[in-house]
């Protein structure tokens, strides 16, 4: 039943990524070119969680520098208007201007990502998360996590963020998130809900270190 209800062909993985991709177009998406000056002023108040170069000392919080064009712009404009859910957020997104937005989305994308890497105790697992990642996951049909996120995990605008270099804790946080549904995304909670934590597990160690 569980296995019949998750499994994902090649031709419905495509029509859930195109339809992810045109849905961004009704959301409330900033649409200007944001200017990078501004937007470094503006993200005094995103340092406390994320850092002074985007580079969060935090698991909790994401790292933001170098990502994708416009997915930081997406995510606030969602916060903003509870698509997505996050106490700290949605009080942090309410006052954002789309021309806010737009700033802070140009500033991240200009600062170099974080480099992330595994310790020898973690490389088995990672070479387990790289099989899913670049392969799928055969028993459910699963795609390549590298169709979305590209192979080096540099992600591609503005639907699909970067998450090379990312923290291996939130990824895994974010990943058990789409999981239990706690988290929504049409793309992410099958697949998620599809994979053991130890593969969730493997595959945010193998994504946080690829370069």
């Amino acid at each position: 039943m569980v296995r019949s209800l998750f499994r994902l062909t090649k031709m419905s993985y495509l029509a859930m990524v195109v339809v992810a991709i045109s849905g961004l177009t009704s959301q409330a998406v900033p649409a200007q070119d944001g200017d990078v000056e501004a937007g470094k002023q503006k993200s005094a108040t995103c340092v406390a969680c994320h850092g002074p170069n985007g580079i969060s000392v935090s698991a909790d919080f994401p790292h933001l520098a170098g990502q994708v064009p416009g997915y930081i712009a997406i995510q606030l404009a969602n916060f903003k208007s509870g698509e997505r859910s996050d106490p700290i957020m949605q009080g942090m997104s309410a006052g954002l201007s789309d021309e806010d937005m737009a700033d802070l989305d140009a500033y991240y994308v200009s600062l170099d990502s974080n480099k992330g890497s595994v310790t020898p105790e973690q490389e088995s697992q990672a070479v387990d998360g790289s099989k899913i990642y670049r392969g799928g996951y055969e028993p459910y049909s699963i795609a390549a996590c590298m169709s979305c996120h590209g192979p080096s995990g540099h992600g591609i605008p503005p639907a699909f963020p970067r998450v090379s270099g990312q923290g291996p804790a939130y990824l895994e946080a974010q990943l058990l998130a789409f999981k239990s549904g706690a988290r929504k995304n049409s793309i992410m909670n099958p697949i998620s809900f599809a994979l053991s934590e130890e593969q969730i597990k493997q595959l945010s160690l193998y994504m946080s270190a690829i370069d």
